[in-house]
Parts: C-alpha cells; sequence; structure tokens
C-alpha cells in the first residue's frame, strides 16, 4: 500500500488542498510534513468552503488521521482557533496527532519576522510576518522551542531565557523596541499545554507503523517548488523545504516508502509576494485571471500576481520532486479566451533556455518565448470525463502535459470536491 505525496508544484496556491480533500476517502493518514499558518488551503465541500493554515486538509475527512509532522513550525493560537471554528462547524477533529518534535513559533519570532521585514524596505522578502522565518532560524541556531518543551516548565524556561539573551539586543538595540521578558513567553506558551498534550505522540513511530500494516499515508506539502528554501527563487522563498524531499526530514519517513509523488499545477500560474515571475501579467488579462479565478490569498487576503502557464517551471518541478503525476487544476478559469498563450522557454538577452537557468539574475530577467492555443467558450464545470471536455481544452491539456515532461492525472474543472476529471489513478 502506498505512501502518496502531494506538492506544489509552480509558486503556491494550486490547490493542493482539493487534490489532498479528494484522496481523503482512499487514505488513512494525511500528514503536514513543511511550513505553518503562511499558507492556506480552500476546501470546498457540499456548497461549504473551509480555509485550513495549519491543519492538514484530511481533518476534513471522517476516518482519517490528521498528522502535523516534526518539519512544520506552529503558531498554538492559530492551531487553537482553527480546531475551534471546525468543531463549531461540526468537524471530529478528536483524531489529530502533533509530533513531539516540531517547534513551535514564540511571540518574540512574530515580533522579529515584522520589524525585520519593515526594515529590509525595498528589499523586503514578501513574509507574511507570521514568525515562520525566525522560528525556522531558531530550530537551525538550535535555540528553537519544541511541543515537548512545553511539558516541562523549567526546560521552557531556559530555552526562552538562552533566546531572549541575544533576541533582546536585537529589538532594543537595533530596531528601537522593548525587550519582551522571559515570564510572558513562557506564559503565553504555557496555557495552551494542557490542551494540547493529548493530541501529543512520537508521530514518526506511528507513521512507521501504519505503513508496515499497509495503511495509506498522504504527505500533504505547504507552499511550494518554487519557494523552496533549496530549490525555489532564493531568497523570495519560504524557510522551509516545500519540496518532495522535505516529506522525509519533516515526517520521520524513509525515502524508499514514498511510491507516488504528485504535483499540482493550475491550468495559468501565481505568485503571491516580491521575486521574479517572468509569465506575469501586468494588464487586464492578469486581473481577468485574478477576478475569474478569485485569486486572493487564503491566509493573507493579498492579491495574487497572475501569469501564463510556464511549462519551463513545470518541467523543473517535476524533475527537482521526481513527480509520477499532475493534478492540473483551474481549467475553467480559462473558458472563454480566443486564445491561450504557453511559456515554453524564456529569453535572456537572447539567448533561449529552454530549462530552469541555474542562475538566479538570468532567471530575474527571463522572458517568455510563448505558444498560442486555441481556446473554447462552452461551460466545462459539470464535464466528468476527458472526452466531456470541448476539443480545444482536450489539445490544451494535452499540449500541457507534452511540454510539462509528466503526465496529467487529474483536471480541476471547478471549486468543489466532485468537479474533477480523473483520467489515471492517484493511488493504486
Amino acid at each position: 500500500m502506498p505512501a502518496v505525496v502531494v506538492v506544489g508544484a509552480q509558486w503556491g496556491d494550486e490547490g493542493k488542498g482539493k487534490a489532498t480533500d479528494q484522496l481523503g476517502a482512499q487514505v488513512d493518514y494525511v500528514v503536514k510534513f513543511n511550513g505553518g499558518n503562511n499558507a492556506g488551503h480552500t476546501v470546498v465541500i457540499d456548497g461549504e468552503k473551509y480555509a485550513l493554515h495549519l491543519l492538514p486538509s484530511g481533518i476534513l475527512s471522517p476516518g482519517v488521521t490528521p498528522v502535523i509532522g516534526n518539519g512544520v513550525v506552529i503558531d498554538l493560537e492559530v492551531l487553537f482557533q482553527e480546531i475551534d471554528a471546525l468543531v463549531t462547524r461540526g468537524v471530529d477533529v478528536s483524531r489529530l496527532l502533533v509530533s513531539s518534535a516540531a517547534h513551535v513559533i514564540a511571540p518574540y519570532n512574530r515580533t522579529i519576522d515584522k520589524v525585520t521585514e519593515r526594515f529590509l524596505g525595498k528589499r523586503k522578502i514578501g513574509t507574511t510576518g507570521r514568525g515562520i522565518g525566525p522560528t525556522y532560524a531558531d530550530k537551525i541556531n538550535r535555540v528553537g522551542i519544541r511541543v515537548q518543551d512545553l511539558f516541562d516548565e523549567n526546560i521552557l524556561r531556559q530555552k526562552v531565557e538562552g533566546a531572549l539573551d541575544q533576541k533582546n539586543h536585537l529589538l532594543v538595540k537595533v530596531y528601537n523596541r522593548r525587550a519582551i521578558t522571559v515570564e510572558e513567553t513562557v506564559e503565553d506558551l504555557l496555557r495552551y499545554a494542557e490542551r494540547l498534550r493529548p493530541m501529543v505522540a512520537d508521530t514518526p513511530l506511528i507513521l512507521n507503523r501504519a505503513l508496515d500494516a499497509g495503511k495509506i499515508v498522504l504527505f500533504e506539502g505547504g507552499q511550494a517548488t518554487m519557494l523552496d528554501v533549496d530549490h525555489g527563487t532564493y531568497p523570495f522563498v519560504t524557510s522551509s523545504n516545500a519540496t518532495a524531499g522535505g516529506v522525509c526530514t519533516g515526517s520521520g519517513v524513509g525515502p524508499t516508502r514514498i511510491d507516488r509523488v504528485i504535483g499540482v499545477v493550475k491550468a495559468y500560474a501565481t505568485r503571491v509576494g516580491e521575486g521574479p515571475f517572468p509569465t506575469e501579467l501586468l494588464d487586464e488579462m492578469g486581473e481577468f485571471l485574478r477576478a475569474t479565478g478569485g485569486e486572493f490569498g487564503v491566509t493573507t487576503g493579498r492579491p495574487r500576481r497572475c501569469g501564463w502557464y510556464d511549462a519551463v517551471v513545470a518541467r523543473y518541478s517535476s524533475r527537482i520532486n521526481g513527480l509520477t503525476d499532475f493534478v492540473l487544476t483551474k481549467l475553467d478559469v480559462l473558458t472563454g479566451l480566443e486564445k491561450i498563450p504557453v511559456c515554453v522557454a524564456y529569453d535572456v538577452d537572447g539567448v533561449r533556455y529552454d530549462e530552469m537557468p541555474a542562475d538566479q539574475s538570468n532567471f530575474h530577467h527571463a522572458k517568455p518565448v510563448l505558444v498560442e492555443y486555441d481556446g473554447w467558450t462552452e461551460d466545462i464545470t459539470q464535464a466528468r470525463t476527458f472526452e466531456d471536455l470541448p476539443v480545444n481544452a482536450q489539445r490544451y491539456v494535452l499540449a500541457l502535459e507534452e511540454l510539462s515532461g509528466t503526465r496529467i492525472s487529474a483536471i480541476g474543472v471547478g471549486p468543489g470536491r466532485d468537479a474533477t476529471i480523473l483520467r489515471h489513478d492517484l493511488i493504486g
């Protein structure tokens, strides 16, 4: 029985939540392995919209055990706000497991995130200001606070003291902010400890035993390939490994156990925050995609930058993640366009690049080489087989498949859970 990975293959917001949710009925565990509440998934079930940030999408599937892995950084206030919101809507959250080794976002991490971004001015990264990056930095610098530390006040206090010895110098002397006290930080973190305790587990052990027992485990990535700290458009990236490789470090499940890696791509492209975006449209067509596709951040509400499908990015993502399948989302957004351009290569100062430039400067200056495909006017939201699609829509999908280097196994034609065409089984 397989371990299946679902990752974003562009800059995020591709519809990973819906893809994960659709697979939920077939899986036993859904694991979030990276990131924090700096991104979100929107899932629509029977017309009801659910916006998830920290919780895995599997929380909405009865019988599925949702897991927050050790690679996630957790804002405890946000976690319980999200849990409470689902409980009031009748969702059972009792199965949720949280890794004892996951790191916790302390109040000072949020403060440092916000003041640092303001300090950068025009060189800003586009962070959400939720303390994600500083928490990962603490993890790497070995001054981080982990979930298990909340259950030993002496250890927690020692770790907070050690962290604030350094951070208060930075806040007071560089950023002209008040010092943060150890007491207020410890008090803030401890108020969640007893409620959190029943959820905390040795999740790597549980997941490996589940695979041993023939259970199906789905790993759900936050953010996306082009925001990966190693393989994305650095420095305009997130602070974790959002690619398939992050599954192993972020969950404690080894690479030999992974059977399928599914990349989710939109039928066009979007990006939030700063950084290069070769196919970006700064005209009425960009506004059309934004309005028609509802391209506003689930977590921040920020308008997303919109552009045409980038096959160079798709090929790169396929290679970096070792993709076995693509899920293509939001094909319906393109309905009504006479012509649909696709980026097949880049032009950098007269030099053609068919693959991602290794030099960030070249990618920053890349101009898209576009090929146009005929559009369609027919409503496709009720299509449930590939043959139900208009001929031009079929041709567009097949062209993207050929250009992107991996088969397109599912196609989203609307926001609802059932508005999907399945061409190949994603689990078996």
